[in-house]
């Protein structure tokens, strides 16, 4: 069966009915597979991390982000495909925020970007809204913001910050985000942000009843090597690659490659 192709308003009226699939792809040919089985594939910084070796977001550039957003978009043809706008490109200026964002829809030929923040960022989103932009938000643990390894925790542990993300996923609706992220916050608070907003939600370490799920492939395929409690390990593709690299190497020891039907 042929997968029906998505648009915005298909994801913005998912809400309560079948999950919204989303992973992430920064290559062609992983596009390529979730492309069949995803609505959502997004293009995250977390690149950064999981292909070039940095320890986290905060080196990311714009020109890295559109580069492996227009490699996935070459080989998408039924998926909405966003793109994380990197830090430093849209959360202190508004003017930098829509020259930067109107570059990644134009040079990529995405559907959507995705920012990180809530009441923090209302006028920026509202502003990239109104000049057509769609927009994925982002609540809860914000990667960008990170300063710290203990700032990687559960968020809503505390009344303060329980109320403030709350407020945050109002903000972002009343912008006119399609969905939102909710990233690592503790279940009754996604359980009632879900209640809360009529928008579709999207946990990653949240909630079950988050109207679809979040993943960083590469963790899933177990290519990561050190992944958060919310992953699920479905393979172990490090040790599989290293096993196959062994095999070529031993085969070049041995003469067995290349063959006469490896050669013209």
């Amino acid at each position: 069966m042929i997968k029906k192709k998505l648009n915005i308003s298909d994801i913005k009226n998912k809400k309560f009915k079948n999950p919204l699939i989303v992973l992430t792809a920064y290559t062609a040919p992983l596009a390529e597979i979730l492309d069949k089985y995803c609505d959502i594939i997004l293009v995250g910084d977390s690149v950064g991390m999981v292909l070039h070796g940095m320890k986290n977001t905060s080196n990311v550039t714009l020109d890295m982000m559109i580069m492996h957003a227009k490699a996935v978009k070459s080989r998408v043809k039924n998926t909405i495909v966003v793109v994380d706008m990197p830090i430093n490109t849209y959360e202190n200026n508004q003017s930098k925020a829509l020259s930067n964002a109107k570059k990644i829809m134009r040079e990529t030929n995405c559907d959507a970007v995705k920012v990180e923040g809530g009441l923090k960022i209302y006028k920026t989103v509202e502003m990239l809204v109104k000049n057509k932009i769609p927009v994925m938000g982002h609540i809860g643990l914000l990667p960008q913001s990170v300063k710290k390894e203990s700032d990687y925790r559960a968020k809503g542990r505390d009344l303060e910050n329980y109320n403030n993300i709350i407020r945050d996923a109002i903000a972002l609706q009343e912008a006119g985000v399609f969905s939102v992220v909710i990233e690592c916050v503790i279940k009754e608070l996604a359980d009632k942000i879900n209640r809360i907003i009529n928008i579709p939600t999207i946990g990653i370490g949240a909630s079950d009843t988050c109207d679809g799920q979040v993943l960083v492939t590469a963790d899933i395929l177990g290519i990561t090597k050190k992944v958060p409690k919310f992953v699920k390990v479905y393979d172990q593709l490090n040790t599989r690659i290293e096993n196959n690299i062994k095999k070529y190497v031993r085969d070049l020891k041995l003469k067995k490659f290349p063959s006469k039907n490896n050669y013209y």
